[in-house]
């Protein structure tokens, strides 16, 4: 697939888009046009879904066994062509290609096994006589033809947990990448085609109009983002006003709570590799740092040290980098927007600078001295900046972790057990690691609370998501 010829993939081929209107893809290692995108119309959202309900007067009707052995397929196809995967993420993304086939590829190839798993592994209460004389059983139904939408931080990744747990469910879907990312999701309705009926998945690019005619569409029955907090909202209103099902996964500010008794060391290199990884451009990462009192200042000290030492940036070739570029001019703007606002009680410890002059390079950057209030610990940066807060005692710790709009995921940094497991009951988030902070596991579920949105990616909860439950009810008497 040429990044310069990028078409629609519907009813299982490439297709031309009927808008003449596109954008370009742009390299964000060296901002150098290097392909065009349509951007999709109503008239193609339609077209989409009507091949998508089409297919699923098909696929509908398929076994778990049979939608099992065609994501097993699709995997298989995956995995064989990695590299070529990898090429096409690090294009769109500026990702350090090195580590691409390990770090996200792999691990798409095994959630669209583990969902192929689920596809086989349909859950509901035991058939029985819950009323004298009446059978009761329950069906877990696919939900039909499912619209999608996935950002631009990890294209391929949100594009499986998007498509592979609806389809091991038995529905059809309209997946739709983020403008500036949309090659590695085109390339795998391409490759999954080969074991796929025509029109089970589809995939059209576009921007936010595009998205929207998809939301507002009379076909699906559900619709599924992952993106900012004002997208999902916009999405829930328009959803609402013809009561499909929404699943949100949305925008995170995830407090790191290391308590004087941490193993600094390991919490300092734990915590700098999940906050600037990809750039800290993931709702997880571990940026918003809050420290105890007694070790505050030496944790800070050794966080910049570490951090100058090993949280590089530079182009997807190099070697011994950590992280590539922001994505795009827009995000680096917002990023370098947050630094250029810090009020005066601010300390910059480290960076705090676009690095050079072609590509959207960030230092890492950490801030400390600020307040609860402050813009940058309230709101989601999405780039490589780390901030830390001293707190006093437990209580306080509690009180500012969960001062956010925010409740996707957080992690406790402590060598006291009881304290750790108070704080995972009271912190109100959907993940809390304890001594870790961003490992993911297909058999555990991803989704938040607050304005993080609602409704679980991965795991049997991910799944079921992707189904409905139907109560049949049998007269067996006399």
């Amino acid at each position: 697939m040429s990044a310069a010829e990028l078409r629609n993939f519907i009813n299982g081929e490439y297709v031309e888009a009927r808008s003449e209107a596109a954008f370009d893809l742009i390299d964000p290692a060296t901002e150098e046009v290097y392909g065009s995108s349509p951007v999709s119309s109503a008239a193609d959202v339609d077209t989409a879904f009507g091949a998508a309900a089409a297919a699923f007067e098909e696929w509908g009707d398929t076994t778990p066994a049979e939608r099992q052995l065609a994501l097993f397929r699709i995997a298989d196809a995956m995995e064989a062509r990695a590299e070529e995967f990898a090429d096409l993420e690090s294009k769109d993304t500026g990702k350090p290609r090195a580590s691409l086939v390990a770090d996200e590829i792999m691990l798409s190839v095994d959630q669209i096994r583990f969902f192929a798993g689920e596809a086989r592994h349909l859950s509901g209460m035991a058939s029985g006589e819950y009323m004298k004389d009446h059978t009761s059983q329950i069906r877990r139904e696919p939900i039909g033809v499912i619209g999608q939408v996935t950002p631009w931080n990890y294209p391929l990744n949100m594009a499986v947990w998007k498509f592979a747990p609806a389809l091991a469910a038995g529905n059809t879907t309209v997946l739709k990448p983020s403008d500036t990312t949309p090659s590695s999701t085109l390339f795998l309705a391409e490759v999954a085609s080969e074991f796929l009926p025509k029109g089970v998945l589809n995939v059209i690019t576009g921007d936010r109009t595009t998205g929207g005619a998809m939301i507002e569409h009379k076909t699906p029955q559900m619709v599924s983002i992952t993106g900012s907090v004002r997208a999902g909202m916009e999405v829930a209103k328009s959803a609402a006003s013809d009561l499909k099902r929404v699943h949100l996964e949305l925008g995170g500010k995830a407090p790191v709570i290391v308590f004087d008794d941490a193993d600094i060391p390991s919490a300092v290199e734990g915590i700098a590799i999940a906050g600037y990884f990809n750039a800290g451009q993931d709702c997880t990462a571990a940026t918003r740092v809050l420290v105890q009192a007694g070790i505050h200042d030496e944790f800070v000290a050794a966080l910049a040290a570490y951090a100058r030492d090993n949280a590089r940036t530079g182009a997807p070739s190099e070697t011994g980098i950590l992280f590539g570029p922001v994505n795009n001019v827009n995000q680096l703007a917002q990023v370098q927007g947050f630094i250029d606002r810090l009020p005066d009680n601010a300390n910059i410890e480290l960076g705090g600078h676009r690095q050079g002059d072609r590509g959207y390079f960030h230092e890492a950057t950490i801030v400390s001295g600020l307040t609860q209030t402050d813009d940058a610990i309230q709101n989601e940066i999405f780039g490589p900046v780390i901030t830390v807060q001293k707190f006093t005692d437990e209580a306080q710790a509690l009180e500012w972790a969960n001062g956010v709009q925010y409740g996707l995921s957080s992690s406790v940094w402590t060598q006291n057990h009881g304290r750790a497991m108070r704080l995972a009951k009271r912190l109100d988030f959907g993940c809390v690691w304890i001594n870790t902070h961003i490992p993911l596991v297909a058999e555990m579920p991803h989704g938040g609370f607050k304005h993080s949105g609602y409704g679980k990616d991965l795991s049997s909860y991910g799944f079921e998501d992707y189904t409905r439950v139907k109560h049949v009810m049998s007269f067996i008497g006399e």
